[in-house]
């Protein structure tokens, strides 16, 4: 059987779990036995290993994990087994972190590579390396603003985790609108407060809203409230909504399940999903939701359809496994 390392998510908390979790399974989907990489060395042997044996393997993970990984081989004098290990992998798919990032959140790891200037001379200069972010990169100048130092880098967004997700009816969970999510603090907590100002128009707008953050909702309820509700809206975080580079796992996930999205303007979900009403303005997201709601039962419903469709087709982890595949 086909192997890829992944990196280790289950300690991973909000959105990565899912993510991490939506990747595992599109990989076996495709025939591959799955291991997760923890970084400790011996794991880095169980991967030389294989190499010596002729056997094929990929490997996925982040720069930030894979300097960890090497340093603690490093440590444990398995240096010769890491560069081994890496050297035989067909593919080594890294996730790239900007190497530049603008103020404020540039001053946080949670925007810049973990990775030294020598190691990134050392991943640049490997053709099993294969670069990839979630960020739209080939947009402008955003390869030499933000990432400089990296090699070429693919943009490969996030996506919807169809294994995980099913179309779950039940007329209990059915709101006018709906948002699932977490307040998703990455180090300056502006979510939080641009959520608040989002969700406040919809207090007193005459729908049935269902607005839960960070509510500790059970996987199957949340499953339920997206499929069965009439709209769901989105919000991103100061960043994406400043840059616009890339969208969150939340708009695959509405789409795929709800039918029907309202977003707030971010310029990669407008460059994917162009007939999606965007709108940083509270009051005119309110006003889009309303014209969905207030649309006969069928029209609607034909929208939902062709969205769930083009996710399905379009945009899925698997979908997004064999765009590495391809690099």
């Amino acid at each position: 059987m086909k192997t890829v390392f992944v990196q280790d998510h289950s300690h991973i908390t909000g959105a990565g779990l899912w993510i991490y979790q939506g990747y595992k399974r599109a990989w076996e989907s495709l025939g591959y036995k799955v291991v997760y990489i923890k970084g400790d060395a011996s794991e880095v042997q169980g991967m030389s290993q294989l190499a010596s044996n002729g056997e094929e393997y990929q490997i996925m993970l982040t720069d930030g994990f894979w300097a960890a990984v090497n340093r603690v081989c490093d440590q444990f004098g398995q240096k010769d087994k890491f560069d081994h290990a890496m050297n035989n992998a067909k593919n080594i798919f890294l996730f790239a972190q900007p190497t530049k990032f603008p103020p404020p959140w540039g001053s946080h790891p949670n925007f810049i590579s973990l990775c030294d200037p020598e190691h990134m001379d050392e991943i640049n200069g490997k053709n099993n390396y294969k670069l990839w972010t979630f960020a739209d990169v080939h947009s402008g100048n955003v390869k030499d603003t933000f990432y400089p130092t990296w090699k070429d880098i693919a943009t490969i967004p996030l996506a919807f985790d169809n294994f995980s997700y099913k179309n779950l009816k039940d007329e209990k969970y059915k709101f006018d609108v709906c948002f699932v999510g977490g307040r998703a603090n990455n180090g300056f907590d502006e979510k939080y407060h641009i959520m608040m100002k989002h969700f406040s128009a919809f207090k007193d707008c005459g729908l049935k809203c269902g607005i839960f953050v960070n509510r500790g909702l059970s996987h199957e309820q949340e499953n339920k409230i997206l499929y069965n509700s009439k709209v769901a809206i989105n919000i991103h975080d100061a960043y994406q909504r400043e840059l616009g580079l890339d969208t969150n796992e939340r708009t695959f996930k509405a789409l795929g399940l709800t039918g029907v999205l309202v977003s707030d303007d971010i310029e990669q979900v407008k460059r994917l999903f162009p007939n999606v009403k965007t709108s940083n303005d509270p009051e005119q997201m309110v006003k889009f939701v309303k014209e969905y709601v207030n649309m006969p039962e069928g029209e609607l419903e034909k929208i939902k359809e062709q969205n769930r469709k083009i996710i399905l087709e379009k945009h899925t982890y698997t979908n997004r496994v064999k765009q590495m595949m391809g690099l």
